[in-house]
C-alpha cells in the first residue's frame, strides 16, 4: 500500500490468508490488527512514523520484518517471532541493541543509521547471523568489532556502507585490517568482496607484526620496572645493613652469655650439692666452719654473677627487638615502595594494551625533560599550584613524577568535528575568539571515590561522560563534565575527605601523598556564571555551552587569598574557577600526570615513612655499645678450628662420650663436626656462628632434640637424616633458598619437629614459605618464634584449593584459538572470555580430561600440576607464579602450543622434548642455569621464547638454542650472560639467524651485518664448545676445523688448550695465525689453502681501517686471541721482530696461500721449526729462513723461484730434504751449505745444462733425487750418468736404484777401450748407423775413446731425435786430454790408475769419491 491517507492499520480481517504485507509512506504510529493474519510471513512497515514495535505476537510464522525509516527508539516485542530470519531496523532512533535473544534463527539484521555506540554481547545468542549492517551509527571502538568475531557464521558486514555513511571507527587507521583479522570468514565488507585468501593473509601478517611490536615495548616496560624494583631492593638492603649487623653482634653476645650462664648454673648446683666425699666426717668436723665460709662467699658471688648475666641478656634482647622492629619497618616500606612501582608501571602496561586493542589509534607517550610539550605541561601544573591553599596540610610544593601525553584519534576527530559545527553555526565568531575559548583544565574526580586505574584508562580511551558514579541523588547530581583551572580546587576536597576519614579502613595513607591529574583541552563556547540556586543542567542554561563557578572565600578575611608578601602579588584565589561543560565531546583528554606532595618535617597530614635520612642511628648505636659494655664483660675465648675427641670432651667437660648430653660449639670457625656421630646420648647441640654449609654431620643423632644452627652458611638441607626425635630447629640467618626441597627433607627426617626458625634466609619464594611450612610440617607449633594459630593452619591447608575446583574454574574446552589483540597468553585470555567450561555435574572422569584444551593455573601456589598426564589434548597452558620446580606429566601433552611457566623455581628445562607442536615458551623469572641439548635437538618448533631473570651465564647455552630453527622472538634480559659477554646482543643475533626481536628490541639488517662481521669466521672456545658439547678443553689433543670459513682465531684462555699438539685449519680464510701463537704445545700446524701473508698482522693505523675492521676491533678478544704476550701486551709481540714464538712448533704447512714474500711471513721467529711446507705459492726468491737452524725438511714446490742466492740456504746446515719441483730454476747454484742433504727434488724446472749435475757431487749423503721434467732429462745416458756419479743414490726420479743398475752403469762407462785422440780439426762420423732402442738396459757404446773426461765425451751436442735418427759426432769443443783438464782439489795424493778400455777419469771424480768413502 503506497497511497497516503492510511492513518492506522484497518481492514486486515478481510485477509486471513495474507502472507505478505507492505505499507510504505503512511502515517502509522503503532502496529495494530495483525491478529487476523496468523499466516503472515513478510511484513513491511517503512517510512510510517512508527515509534514502537508491538502487536507482532499474533504472527508466529513471520520470517521477514522490515521496519526501517521510522522513529523506533527501543527494540522490543520480538520475543515470539521464533522463525524470524530477516530484520531491518535501519534509519530509526535506536541507541541500544537489545530484545533479540529469542531470535535464534535470525540470519540478517540491518541496524544502519541509528544511534548505536556499542555492540557488546547483545548479538551473541544469534549464532546463525550471516549478514549485519551497522553503518551510519556512532561506534567508535575497535573493541566493538571484536565482539562480532564471536559470530562464527558471519559472512557479510557493513560498517561504512555508502548508502548510510561510516561509523567513526571506520575513519581510523587499520580499520579494514582489524576487521578481517578478527572475522576471517568474512566474504564481504562494506559491499566489497574480501573473499580472497591473499587479503586475509595480509591482514593476519600485519596484525602479527603489530603484536610483536607491542610485545617488544611491553618487554622494555617490564625491564624498566625490574630496574626500578632493583633500585628499591638495593636501597632496602643498604638500610637493613646496619640493623642486621647490630642483630648479629647482639645475638652473638646473647648466645655467648647463655653458654656462660649454663656453665655457671652447673657450678652453682655443684656447690649447693657437693659430692659425699667432700662432706666433713669424724675428726674433720672441727674445721667445718673454717671451710664453709669461703664456699659460701663463692656461692654468693656466683649468684650475683647469674643475676648480672640475666640482666645483660634481657637488655641485649631488648636491643635485638628494637632492631628487629626496625627491619620490619624497612621491609614494610620496601613492600609499599615496590607496590607503588608496580602500580605505576601497571598503568603503562594497560596503556600499551589499549594501544594494541585500538590498533594504535589511541597512543600514549611518556614524556621527559627533553620534550617541548613536557616542559609546557610541567609549567602549566606548577603555575596553577599555590602553596597557601595547602598550608593547612603541611604541603610546600609538588614533584612531578610522570607526564603521559594521550593522542586519541577517535576523540580528537569528535572534538574537531564538534567545534567546527559550532563555528559554522556561529557566523560572528573569528579565529581569535575560537582560540580564546580553547583552554586546558584539570578534570575533577569524585573525591569520595578513589581513582581506579580502570576508571582512569576508560576516560583516556572513551573520553569524559556525564558521571553516573556520583554518590549524590539524581536530583542533586550535576549533568556536566566538571573541570577546574586550579590544583587546589581539584585536590583540596580530596585531601579534606581523606583527613576526615583517616582512621577508617578504607583510607590508604599513600592516598594523601600521591595524586593523579587528567589535563583536558576544552572548548568553552558560550560560557556564563552559574547561579547559586540552579542545578548545573543544560535545561537550566539552554543557551550556554558551559558555566563556571568562582571559588568561595571570606572577603572579610585574607586567609584564603595569597598575599603579596608571601607570593608576590599573587591573586590566584581570585582567579580560581570551576567549569561545567555540558557536551562531553567538547572536552578532550590530552595529558595524564602522576605527582607527589612535598611536605614539612612536622607534617600533620600523614606520617613520613621510615628512611635512612629521617632516622638518626647514632644514638641507637651508642646505646648498643653501652649495652654490650655492661657487666659482666666476658673475655673472648680462642676459636676452635677443628674437632677431635679431646676437644669435644674438653668443651663438654666430660670424661667419656656417653656422658655428653649437651654440646655448645657456639662462636667458632668450624666447618665439619668430626666424630660427632659417636655422641649417642646427645640431646642438645648448639653450633651457631660457625662456617657450616651443610648439616650432614649431625645426621643419625637419634636422641637429638634441640639443634641451633643459626648464623652459618647453610645452603641446603641435603644429607640431613635420621633425626626422628628433633623438636627444636633454628636455621635462621643462613642461605637457604629452596623452599620445597628443604621442607620435604624436614617432613621426612624430622617428623616430630614442633619449633622451627627459618627467618632471614634468601628464599626464592619468601611470601609462601610460612604457608608451605605449616602445610607440610603437621607437628609444627612454633614458627619463627611465634605460635601458629588455627586460622593460619586452615588458610595454609586450603590455600592451594581443591584440585577439582581448580580444574572446573580454570579449564576450558575451546578448540579454536581466540582472535583478539592481547599481550596475554592464550590460556589467560580464554579464562576471561570463554564460556566453554567443564560441566561441574559430570565429575572429572577421563572424558573430561580429554576435553581440556586450555588450562590457566596462575598464582595458585602449586607445587605440582594435578593430573597433567591425562590432558592429552591440552593446547594452551599457563602455570605462572607458583612453586614448581619441574613439570611432571608434561611429556604426555604432545599437542601443547603455548606454555607459560613464569615466576616459578624451575632450575632445568625438562619434559618438553616431545612437545613438537610447541610454538611459544615463556619461562621468565625462574632459576635456569642452562638448557638440555638433547631436548633442543628434538627439532622443536618454538618461535617465541622468554627467558628473563635466570642464571644463564654461559655462551654454550646459546648454541643449544640453535636447534630452534623457527625461533623469532627471544628475551633473555636479566641473565648473567648479558654482563659477562660484552657483545652479547650481536653474539646471539649471529648464532640465531631467524631472530626478529631480542630482549624487546627489533633485530634490523644492520645489526645482522655487524654480527656477521664481528663473529663470522671466528674460531673461539664457544664455537668448539658448540661442536663438542662440553668445555673440557684440556682433554683435546687435535683440533680439526677444515673448510669452516674461519678467518680469525681466538682461543681463550689459552691455558685450557695446553694439550693440543695438532691443529688443522686448511681451506679457510685466515690471513694470519697469531691467535694460535699462544697455544704452548702445538707441534703440527696445517694452514694450507688460506690467505696467510704473515705470522702476525702488520700494524695498521686506525685511519686506514675500513668500517668493518674498526667494528671487528671492538671485540674484546679479536681474532688473534685474548691472551697477551709474556709481557701482557700483544702489540709488543708484533713489534719485537726477532723474538721467538711457538717454541713447540715443529711442522708447519703453508701451501697454496698466495705467499710472494717470505720475509714478511716472519718465519724466522719459529726457531724450532723442523718441517716447512710452502708449496703452491708465488715465492720468487728464497730468503728470510736464516734463523731456522733446526729445519730438516723444506718444500718449495710449484712456486716462481728462478735463482738460489748465496743467502737462501746459508745457515740451514741440518736440512735433510729439499723440494724445489715446479719452479723456474736453470742452475743448481749455492746449494753447497746443505752438507746433510739426503733428498733433493728439482724436477720440472728449466735445468738444461748437463754440467749442473756435477754440482750434485757436493751432497755426499744424497740418497734420493728427482730431476725429471727438466730439459736435461732428455739427454741420453743421464740416469746412468747420475747413478754412476752419485754412489749413495738410492731413488732417482721416483724409481729405486738397484745394485744391478749401478753395476751396469759402471760397466757402460768403465769398460770402454782407449781410442786414439782424434784430430781436432776433423769431424768424426760414426760409420755405423745406430738405432736407439727404448729398453731398460742402457745403450752400449763401442769403439769410442772418451777423451777429455766423461762429460766431454757425452757433451751437449750428443742427442737422439727419434728411433730412426743416426748419431753424428761433431767436432770436439775441447779435445785437450791430461792434467790440464782435471779439477784441482786440496790434498790430492791419489795415483790415477788407467782403467780398462783406456778411459781417463777426472781427478775431481776420484777425489770426491774418496771423500765420500771417508764420510761413510
Amino acid at each position: 500500500m503506497f497511497f497516503s491517507g492510511y492513518p492506522k492499520m484497518v481492514g486486515l480481517s478481510f485477509f486471513p490468508n495474507l502472507t505478505q504485507l507492505i505499507l510504505v509512506g503512511q502515517n502509522i504510529q503503532c502496529i495494530f490488527g495483525l491478529e487476523s493474519c496468523p499466516l503472515l510471513k513478510e511484513l513491511w512497515i517503512v517510512e510510517c512514523h512508527l515509534t514502537t514495535i508491538e502487536g507482532l505476537q499474533y504472527c508466529p510464522d513471520l520470517q521477514k520484518l522490515y521496519l526501517y525509516h521510522n522513529k523506533i527508539s527501543v527494540i522490543s516485542g520480538l520475543d515470539n517471532l521464533l522463525k524470524l530470519e530477516v530484520l531491518w531496523l535501519n534509519n530509526n532512533e535506536i541507541e541500544v541493541i537489545e530484545g533479540l535473544d529469542m531470535l535464534l534463527d535470525l540470519k540478517e539484521i540491518n541496524l544502519a543509521a541509528n544511534r548505536i555506540r556499542s555492540v557488546g554481547e547483545s548479538l551473541d545468542p544469534n549464532e546463525r547471523l550471516e549478514r549485519i549492517n551497522l553503518s551510519g551509527n556512532k561506534i567508535c571502538s575497535f573493541k566493538e568489532i571484536a565482539n562480532l568475531a564471536r559470530l562464527a557464521n558471519l559472512k557479510d558486514l557493513g560498517l561504512k556502507d555508502p548508502q548510510y555513511g561510516p561509523n567513526p571507527v571506520c575513519l581510523l587507521c587499520n580499520y579494514a585490517i582489524h576487521v578481517l583479522y578478527h572475522i576471517p570468514q568474512l566474504q564481504r565488507l562494506d559491499t566489497n568482496d574480501v573473499s580472497e585468501k591473499q587479503i586475509k593473509n595480509l591482514a593476519e601478517c600485519t596484525v602479527i607484526k603489530k603484536i610483536m611490536y607491542y610485545n617488544m615495548r611491553m618487554k622494555n616496560l617490564q625491564r624498566r620496572q625490574t630496574e626500578e624494583l632493583t633500585k628499591v631492593k638495593e636501597k632496602t638492603s643498604r638500610e637493613k645493613q646496619v640493623p642486621e649487623d647490630q642483630i648479629k653482634a647482639l645475638s652473638f653476645s646473647v648466645k655467648t652469655l647463655e653458654h656462660e650462664l649454663l656453665d655457671l648454673r652447673l657450678l652453682c648446683n655443684f656447690q649447693a650439692n657437693p659430692p659425699a666425699s667432700n662432706i666433713c666426717n669424724g675428726n674433720q668436723c672441727g674445721t667445718e666452719k673454717f671451710d664453709s665460709q669461703p664456699m659460701a662467699e663463692s656461692r654468693n658471688s656466683n649468684v650475683i654473677q647469674l643475676e648480672l648475666i640475666h640482666q645483660k641478656i634481657s637488655a641485649l634482647k631488648e636491643r635485638i627487638m628494637f632492631w628487629t622492629q626496625r627491619i620490619s619497618e624497612i621491609e614494610k616500606e620496601h613492600e609499599k615502595n615496590s607496590l607503588m612501582v608496580k602500580d605505576s608501571f601497571d598503568v603503562l602496561v594497560h596503556c600499551l594494551q589499549t594501544e594494541l586493542e585500538t590498533v594504535g589509534n589511541v597512543r600514549f607517550e611518556e614524556g621527559n625533560s627533553s620534550d617541548s610539550w613536557f616542559k609546557s605541561c610541567y609549567d602549566l601544573i606548577v603555575s596553577r599550584f599555590c602553596a597557601m591553599n595547602f598550608r593547612t596540610f603541611g604541603i610546600t610544593g609538588i614533584k612531578i613524577n610522570r607526564i603521559v601525553r594521550v593522542y586519541n584519534r577517535v576523540l580528537r576527530l569528535q572534538f574537531e568535528e564538534k567545534v567546527q559545527d559550532y563555528m559554522d553555526n556561529e557566523e560572528m565568531w573569528t579565529s581569535e575568539d575560537y582560540k580564546k575559548k580553547l583552554e586546558y583544565h584539570f578534570y575533577m574526580f569524585d573525591n569520595r571515590i578513589p581513582v581506579e586505574k580502570k576508571e582512569l584508562l576508560q576516560i583516556l580511551e572513551d573520553g569524559f561522560r556525564i558521571s553516573n558514579t556520583s554518590l549524590l541523588p539524581d536530583e542533586d547530581r550535576d549533568e556536566a563534565v566538571l573541570l577546574t583551572n586550579s590544583l587546589s580546587l581539584c585536590e583540596v576536597p580530596r585531601l579534606q575527605f581523606l583527613q576526615k576519614h583517616e582512621n577508617s579502613k578504607m583510607c590508604n595513607p599513600e592516598l594523601f601523598k600521591y595524586g593523579k591529574l587528567v589535563i583536558a583541552k576544552v572548548f568553552l563556547g558560550q560560557s556564563i556564571q552559574a547561579h547559586d540556586k540552579l542545578r548545573i543542567k543544560q535545561i537550566n542554561y539552554p543557551r550556554a555551552n558551559s558555566v563556571f563557578r568562582l571559588q568561595d572565600y571570606d572577603s572579610s578575611s585574607n586567609e584564603d587569598i595569597c598575599l603579596s608578601k608571601d607570593h608576590g602579588n599573587c591573586d590566584c584565589s581570585l582567579r580560581q574557577r570551576q567549569w561545567f561543560v555540558f557536551d562531553d565531546e567538547l572536552v578532550l583528554p590530552e595529558y595524564f600526570v602522576e605527582f607527589e606532595y612535598l611536605t614539612l618535617d612536622n607534617c600533620l597530614l600523614f606520617d613520613l615513612p621510615y628512611t635512612e635520612s629521617n632516622k638518626d642511628l647514632s644514638n641507637e648505636l651508642k646505646l648498643d655499645k653501652e649495652t654490650l659494655a655492661l657487666e659482666p664483660f666476658l673475655k673472648p675465648k680462642p676459636k676452635i678450628i677443628s674437632l677431635d675427641e679431646k676437644t669435644i670432651l674438653s668443651v663438654a667437660k666430660a670424661n667419656i662420650f656417653s656422658q655428653i648430653t649437651v654440646l655448645n660449639l657456639h662462636g667458632n670457625s668450624l666447618r665439619k663436626l668430626k666424630d660427632i656421630s659417636r655422641l649417642n646420648g646427645l640431646r642438645k647441640l648448639i653450633i651457631s656462628f660457625n662456617d657450616f654449609s651443610t648439616l650432614e654431620d649431625v645426621s643419625y643423632l637419634s636422641n637429638l632434640e634441640y639443634l641451633d644452627a643459626s648464623h652459618n652458611q647453610i645452603v641446603s638441607l641435603e644429607g640431613f637424616k635420621g633425626l626422628g626425635k628433633l623438636k627444636h630447629l633454628d636455621l635462621s640467618w643462613n642461605k637457604l633458598t629452596n623452599t620445597l626441597e628443604d621442607l620435604n627433607i624436614l617432613r621426612k627426617q624430622a617428623a616430630q619437629l614442633s619449633s622451627l626458625d627459618i627467618q632471614n634466609n634468601p628464599w626464592q619464594k619468601p611470601t609462601s614459605v610460612h604457608r608451605a611450612a605449616i602445610r607440610r610440617l603437621s607437628s609444627l607449633m612454633l614458627l619463627d618464634g611465634v605460635a601458629i594459630t588455627e586460622d593460619q593452619c586452615s588458610k595454609a591447608l586450603q590455600f592451594s584449593g581443591s584440585k577439582q575446583d581448580l580444574l572446573l574454574t580454570n579449564a576450558r574446552t575451546d578448540t579454536v584459538k581466540p582472535r583478539c589483540l592481547s599481550l596475554l597468553p592464550t590460556a589467560q585470555i580464554l579464562t576471561y572470555i570463554s564460556k566453554n567450561c567443564l560441566d561441574p555435574n559430570d565429575g572429572l572422569h577421563n572424558i573430561c580430561y580429554n576435553m581440556i584444551t586450555s588450562l590457566n593455573l596462575d598464582t595458585q601456589n602449586l607445587f605440582k600440576i594435578p593430573n597433567l598426564e591425562k590432558m592429552v589434548n591440552l593446547r594452551w597452558a599457563s602455570f605462572s607464579n607458583n612453586n614448581l620446580t619441574k613439570i611432571e606429566g608434561l611429556e604426555h601433552c604432545t599437542n601443547v602450543e603455548e606454555l607459560c611457566l613464569d615466576g616459578n623455581s624451575i632450575t632445568k628445562l625438562e619434559g618438553i622434548s616431545k612437545l613438537t607442536k610447541l610454538r611459544w615458551l615463556s619461562i621468565n623469572n625462574n632459576q635456569l642455569i642452562g638448557f638440555d641439548k638433547q631436548t633442543i635437538e628434538k627439532r622443536l618448533q618454538v618461535n617465541r621464547t622468554l627467558l628473563k631473570q635466570h642464571n644463564i651465564g654461559n655462551n654454550q647455552e646459546i648454541y643449544y638454542l640453535k636447534g630452534l630453527s623457527n625461533l623469532v622472538i627471544m628475551d633473555m634480559w636479566g641473565n648473567p650472560i648479558l654482563v659477562k659477554n660484552e657483545n652479547y646482543r650481536l653474539f646471539v643475533i649471529f648464532h640465531l639467524h631467524a631472530l626478529k626481536a631480542l630482549d624487546g628490541a627489533a633485530v634490523d639488517q644492520s645489526e645482522s651485518d655487524n654480527a656477521n662481521d664481528m663473529f663470522g669466521g671466528r674460531l673461539t672456545s664457544d664455537l668448539i664448545t658448540e661442536k663438542l658439547g662440553h668445555q673440557r678443553f684440556t682433554e683435546l689433543q687435535d683440533l680439526n676445523w677444515r673448510s669452516s670459513s674461519i678467518r680469525s682465531v681466538d682461543l681463550t684462555p689459552a691455558d685450557q688448550f695446553i694439550n693440543i699438539h695438532t691443529v688443522n685449519l686448511e681451506n679457510n680464510n685466515l690471513t694470519s695465525f697469531s691467535g694460535l701463537i699462544f697455544l704452548p704445545n702445538v707441534k703440527k700446524l696445517y694452514l694450507n689453502h688460506n690467505v696467510i701473508v704473515s705470522v702476525l698482522p702488520q700494524p695498521k693505523s686506525q685511519s686506514h681501517l675500513t668500517n668493518r675492521q674498526i667494528l671487528h676491533q671492538k671485540v674484546s678478544s679479536s681474532g688473534y686471541g685474548k691472551q697477551g704476550s709474556p709481557k701482557g701486551n700483544r702489540e709488543t709481540v708484533i713489534g719485537e721482530s726477532l723474538s721467538p714464538i711457538m717454541p713447540s712448533l715443529e711442522v708447519l704447512h703453508l701451501g697454496y696461500n698466495g705467499i710472494s714474500c717470505l720475509p714478511s711471513l716472519q718465519l724466522a721467529r719459529l726457531r724450532n721449526l723442523k718441517s716447512l711446507y710452502l708449496q703452491g705459492n708465488e715465492i720468487g726468491q728464497v730468503e728470510g729462513l736464516e734463523n731456522l737452524q733446526f729445519l730438516r725438511e723444506l718444500v718449495l714446490d710449484h712456486n716462481r723461484i728462478k735463482v738460489i742466492t748465496e743467502t737462501s740456504f746459508a745457515k740451514l746446515h741440518h736440512l735433510v730434504s729439499l723440494n724445489l719441483e715446479g719452479n723456474r730454476l736453470r742452475e743448481l747454484n749455492n746449494l753447497h751449505p746443505l752438507l746433510n742433504l739426503k733428498r733433493l727434488l728439482v724436477g720440472f724446472n728449466k735445468i738444461q745444462d748437463i754440467a749442473e749435475t756435477e754440482k750434485l757431487e757436493a751432497f755426499p749423503r744424497l740418497v734420493e733425487l728427482s730431476i725429471s721434467g727438466n730439459p736435461i732429462s732428455r739427454k741420453m745416458f743421464l740416469r746412468q750418468l747420475l747413478v754412476f756419479r752419485l754412489q749413495n743414490l738410492q731413488i732417482l726420479d721416483g724409481a729405486p736404484v738397484t745394485a744391478e743398475e749401478r753395476a751396469k752403469s759402471e760397466m757402460y762407462f768403465l769398460e770402454q777401450q782407449a781410442l786414439p785422440v782424434p784430430n781436432p780439426g776433423m769431424e768424426l762420423v760414426n760409420p755405423v748407423t745406430t738405432t736407439i732402442m727404448y729398453r731398460p738396459s742402457p745403450l752400449r757404446v763401442t769403439n769410442l775413446s772418451l777423451l777429455g773426461g766423461i762429460h766431454q765425451s757425452l757433451g751437449a751436442d750428443l742427442h737422439a731425435n727419434n728411433a730412426q735418427e743416426n748419431i753424428k759426432y761433431k767436432k770436439w769443443k775441447n779435445p785437450t786430454v791430461g792434467a790440464g783438464n782435471v779439477t784441482q782439489m786440496p790434498q790430492t795424493d791419489l795415483t790415477l790408475k788407467p782403467l780398462r778400455g783406456g778411459v781417463n777419469i777426472p781427478t775431481s771424480y776420484v777425489n770426491s769419491h774418496n771423500v765420500q768413502s771417508r764420510i761413510q
